[in-house]
């Protein structure tokens, strides 16, 4: 393995997208732009007898359609979401597995919640009817690294797998890890996340933290950053991207592909009553240091949003401190989604990215009214065209996760990963 700083960088070179914002990239992308929202009354489940009736989910997503008819039976609602983004990812990446060393390609996801929906049916198997009642698969389809092990059975990847449980912040931290291993000498990692929340269990189990929104009006019910701020909306789907070794890229005429991983942390706060202070600036001040990016270079900041008053506050106050008062445009456009858990940062990332390829910031429907203290250029009304070179995403996981990412465009000196060359595949 080549010890070269090129050689250890790590670029995304394809995306997949299964969000409430739309099944695939543009979809998704254009959704965003216009400012369309996926948030409407659940409909996988009568919500009626719940004080949360309203969420993010995928609209027209068929399983069957999406993912071979062997496996839907074995798994989860969350894992065949995220099996229909890998192979959209890889084919986005013009990558045919089959031109990669097994053990060259490696897999790693988020998930908040495993396979919740699977396993409630399989409770109400076993308490209606009996243990014989209950499947086989039970026992790996709700395991939160089942998505991770069906990619990777899936596609031949072989290499090092794993799975991040952070709640909200895994979708960054599956790509520190992705990063982590593209340095240590694999070619190619399918990373990001999904989560499928929404059946009576999944809700019942979010309810607890008390952070839902109860506001029946979707265009209000999840407003981050804003003085009528009421909690978050639930939401299901995510994104899985392509994360490749700059050399493999290269190699294979991919370019730069959509962007670089520059700079990766991440942090747990203290815990409830302590005197030290949340660690949200921190964690961004050591991702810009590790990207070797000073805060002035930094064009847009995709927020974590958690739509509850007092994490609003701390997170735009720990924007300010590293960036000044109104000092970089902030946006949130997971309030057309609702916050995705393991998919939520993965899905940020993806439109990050897709920000940086077309120059535009995205607007985050919904507030009005910025919230006392909360003094950041939050981007609403409508999407800011500028010139885009550098992404901050941001993300906290209920119970103190924290996790921030740096995102670069491609050099534009390199080559467009829309001209790739003629090997499609691995270079062996």
């Amino acid at each position: 393995m080549s010890t070269s700083r090129a050689a250890v960088e790590a670029v995304v070179t394809g995306i997949g997208v299964v969000a409430p914002t739309g099944i695939g990239t543009e979809a998704h992308w254009q959704s965003v732009v216009a400012g369309k929202s996926g948030i409407g009354r659940i409909s996988r489940f009568d919500p009626t007898p719940y004080p949360v009736r309203l969420a993010g989910q995928v609209p027209g997503f068929l399983a069957r359609e999406q993912v071979p008819s062997r496996l839907i039976p074995q798994t989860d609602h969350w894992t065949h979401m995220a099996l229909a983004a890998a192979a959209a990812a890889l084919e986005d990446a013009r990558v045919d597995p089959a031109g990669f060393d097994d053990y060259d390609m490696a897999v790693v996801t988020a998930s908040s919640s495993g396979g919740t929906e699977f396993g409630q049916h399989e409770m109400e198997r076993l308490y209606l009817n009996g243990p014989s009642w209950v499947s086989a698969y039970q026992s790996i389809a709700w395991f939160y690294a089942a998505t991770t092990g069906q990619v990777s059975i899936r596609h031949g990847m072989r290499g090092p797998c794993g799975v991040i449980c952070s709640e909200q912040a895994g979708g960054i931290d599956a790509f520190g890890q992705a990063r982590r291993l593209i340095r240590l000498g694999s070619r190619l990692v399918v990373s990001g996340g999904t989560d499928a929340p929404l059946c009576p269990y999944g809700l019942v189990a979010q309810l607890s933290n008390g952070r839902l929104s109860r506001v029946d009006d979707q265009a209000r019910a999840y407003l981050p950053f804003d003085a009528h701020a009421s909690g978050h909306v639930p939401g299901e789907g995510g994104a899985m991207l392509i994360v490749e070794s700059a050399e493999s890229a290269s190699a294979r005429g991919a370019g730069g592909g959509y962007g670089t991983i520059a700079g990766y942390a991440a942090g747990f706060d203290p815990p409830p009553g302590s005197s030290r202070p949340p660690v949200l600036r921190r964690t961004m001040e050591r991702a810009l240091e590790d990207a070797g990016c000073p805060p002035s270079e930094v064009d847009v900041v995709f927020a974590d949003a958690a739509g509850v008053a007092e994490e609003d506050l701390a997170e735009a106050r720990a924007i300010t401190e590293v960036f000044g008062p109104r000092g970089v445009p902030v946006t949130a456009p997971k309030t057309l989604t609702g916050r995705l858990y393991g998919g939520g940062a993965s899905l940020d990332i993806a439109t990050a990215l897709l920000a940086l390829r077309d120059g535009l910031i995205p607007y985050t429907a919904g507030p009005d009214t910025l919230a006392p203290g909360c003094d950041i250029d939050l981007v609403t009304g409508r999407p800011r065209e500028l010139p885009l070179r550098t992404a901050l995403v941001l993300a906290r996981g209920y119970g103190g996760f924290t996790a921030a990412l740096v995102l670069r465009a491609p050099d534009p000196a390199s080559p467009s990963r829309a001209d790739p060359g003629e090997d499609k595949g691995g270079t062996g």
